[in-house]
């Protein structure tokens, strides 16, 4: 083996390892008992690195922040490709429905934080508008594969169902309910929205 390619191998490794710890990092800091405004600074602090190892490893706040909604889908164990391989279209749903579910349930409190910061955070605002309409193509597409039009108000509904706050809010009522029967409440109502819209 050749000692460059050897070297290349082990600066991607030590690169690959202080990402991991820089997103280690900002989740850590987003589910602390007293959450801090999430910023460059602030993380890099928390991961021991300067400012400019962030902006190396995601070129700036979005990238960072991409790479933390994509660590935490892994984490999850989100698996979309369960419901486009289900043979009708109510199984479909009901995996799709379970895999979001799955999702919010992996880590609520930090992906309720980075909500409530999008509030007064036009950029994180803007990045998790973006991961609910990839959700809503994803549905979207996922009927249409199965040569099945859903009307956008059934889609819209469908969408709603699926997304954080209603799971939130269903697990929140009731702290003591499991997070499985939550997700089976919501895949319900996904199928029976389906269903009673006849599309």
């Amino acid at each position: 083996m050749s000692p460059r390619v050897y070297k290349s191998d082990k600066r991607q490794s030590a690169a690959e390892e202080t990402r991991q710890r820089i997103l280690a990092a900002a989740r850590a800091l987003l589910a602390a008992p007293k959450p801090t405004q999430i910023s460059v600074d602030a993380i890099a602090k928390a991961a021991d690195v300067s400012r400019q190892t962030i902006y190396n490893a995601f070129g700036g706040k979005s990238g960072l922040l991409e790479a933390l909604f994509d660590s935490l889908a892994t984490r999850a164990e989100i698996d979309l490709p369960a419901a486009f391989a289900a043979a009708d279209p109510d199984t479909a749903l009901r995996r799709f429905a379970e895999s979001f579910c799955r999702f919010w349930a992996s880590d609520p409190v930090v992906i309720r934080r980075l909500r409530g910061m999008a509030v007064m955070d036009s950029e994180l605002d803007r990045l998790l508008r973006e991961r609910d309409d990839m959700r809503r193509t994803a549905l979207t597409t996922l009927l249409d594969a199965r040569e099945q039009t859903a009307a956008d108000e059934t889609i819209d509904v469908i969408w709603q169902l699926t997304g954080f706050e209603t799971y939130d809010g269903l697990a929140r009522r009731d702290p003591a309910r499991d997070p499985a029967a939550v997700t089976a409440l919501v895949a319900t109502a996904v199928t029976a929205v389906y269903a009673a819209a006849g599309d």
